[in-house]
């Protein structure tokens, strides 16, 4: 509701890890939108940072976003959660009007012009749109923001929660994962194993 989707951000990191993918993780110095009690699903009236929250998931190891050189990298990914819509972009504010934030802009335009694949997961393809203002993706079957990725300049392609989609023109990946809210974690964790497994092939046989 307010940052990382915790599963899929878990589930991205074990798939690339039986992929046998080194893995860096990076997030924005910058405070949250907004901070949420997930209990009572209510705003929480208090303030955090994402680069703090981002080190709760990645066990400390994480960097600034600032930080990334796509040199160093064959493949970003992007787990989702609605802090990608609020922190990332301001997607969960404008919708079809959305921009992402200028750091995340310039690593998505770094891996795109170096012919380096973007795996998305949930909400996160949407937010690659933004960034990018073109690309097919999936984020399952929600007409409203579908209608926003058309709006933005990209195109999508409806998949169930275990399916996935690949852009072979923009080296897109991308799951739908909890856009489908009521989804089981097995099935969020097939959709995510998959599209790992997709991306990393596109990352090893870039020419």
């Amino acid at each position: 509701m307010d940052g990382t989707e915790v599963r899929e951000a878990v589930l991205a990191l074990l798939a690339l890890d039986r992929e046998g993918v080194t893995v860096r993780c990076f997030a924005p110095d910058i405070p949250q939108r907004d901070v949420v009690d997930h209990l009572r699903k209510q705003p929480a009236g208090e303030a955090r940072n994402v680069l703090v929250e981002a080190a709760r998931i990645a066990r400390g190891e994480v960097q600034r976003l600032t930080e990334l050189d796509v040199s160093e990298f064959d493949l970003l990914v992007c787990p989702g959660g609605f802090g990608a819509a609020k922190n990332l972009s301001d997607l969960a504010i404008a919708g079809a009007d959305a921009t992402a934030i200028p750091e995340f802009a310039a690593v998505v335009d770094a891996f795109r012009r170096a012919n380096k694949p973007i795996c998305a997961i949930c909400i996160a393809p949407a937010v690659i749109v933004a960034a990018l203002g073109e690309g097919a993706v999936t984020i399952g079957n929600d007409p409203g923001t579908a209608g926003a990725i058309f709006a933005m300049g990209g195109t999508h392609v409806e998949q169930p929660v275990t399916g996935y989609h690949v852009d072979p023109i923009h080296r897109l990946v991308s799951t739908p994962a909890y856009m489908y809210g009521d989804a089981r974690i097995g099935d969020i964790a097939t959709g995510i194993e998959r599209a790992i497994h997709a991306a990393v092939g596109l990352s090893r046989s870039r020419s």
